[in-house]
């Protein structure tokens, strides 16, 4: 998504877990799959001096996090909803000391370009995202509280994504997510530790 921008933006991906070793003008921690309510490891990103400033990417703009967000520091909350060239200004906006939060998207569209698991299988952000955080073991009430979505909207989400994957139970759910990357990709963030 960012390719077309490099002559403005360079990316280097890291687990929010690993330690950072190198300085970065912003970390702009993406919220998939996260605890959106336990802003833990935001907070370790804030405290971290080597992360100059820190930016939220997500299509969550619940008014308790966006503001839980900006109390701890962050310095952008931006939709996933930006094209790559807003995206990009967005950064470039937070580099320079400002604090930018996007407009709270109408309808939770994710921007051109931007690629998740179960996306081919036809699953939307949104449920790839339930997805995920029911493959890392989490009830539907923890998925809820978590989303900061109904119970009965968090079961409508499953029962979708059942359907698109074939799934007739929980437990074939989380094998597929487990087989279809919903959980980390390691070997990936092995790839990107030391920088660009």
């Amino acid at each position: 998504m960012l390719d077309p921008y490099r002559d403005r933006v360079v990316v280097a991906e890291i687990d929010a877990n690993a330690s950072l070793d190198d300085a970065v003008d912003i970390a702009l921690y993406d919220a998939f799959a996260q605890p959106e309510s336990d802003h833990d490891e935001i907070q370790v990103l804030i405290d971290n001096p080597r992360a100059r400033k820190v930016a939220v990417y997500t299509w969550n703009f619940h008014p308790d996090l966006v503001r839980s967000a900006c109390d701890q520091g962050v310095r952008g909350y931006l939709s996933k909803t930006l094209p790559a060239r807003e995206l990009v200004l967005a950064l470039e906006a937070v580099h320079a000391g400002e604090l930018v939060v996007s407009d709270a998207p109408l309808h939770a569209r994710s921007a051109p370009g931007l690629d998740w698991p179960g996306r081919g299988e036809g699953l939307t952000d949104r449920e790839a995202e339930i997805l995920a955080l029911i493959t890392q073991g989490k009830s539907n009430a923890e998925v809820a509280a978590l989303t900061f979505l109904s119970p009965n909207t968090v079961k409508s989400y499953i029962r979708s994504v059942y359907r698109k994957i074939q799934a007739g139970s929980r437990t074939q759910a989380v094998l597929w997510g487990v087989e279809h990357g919903f959980t980390p990709d390691h070997r990936r963030i092995e790839h990107w530790k030391g920088g660009p």
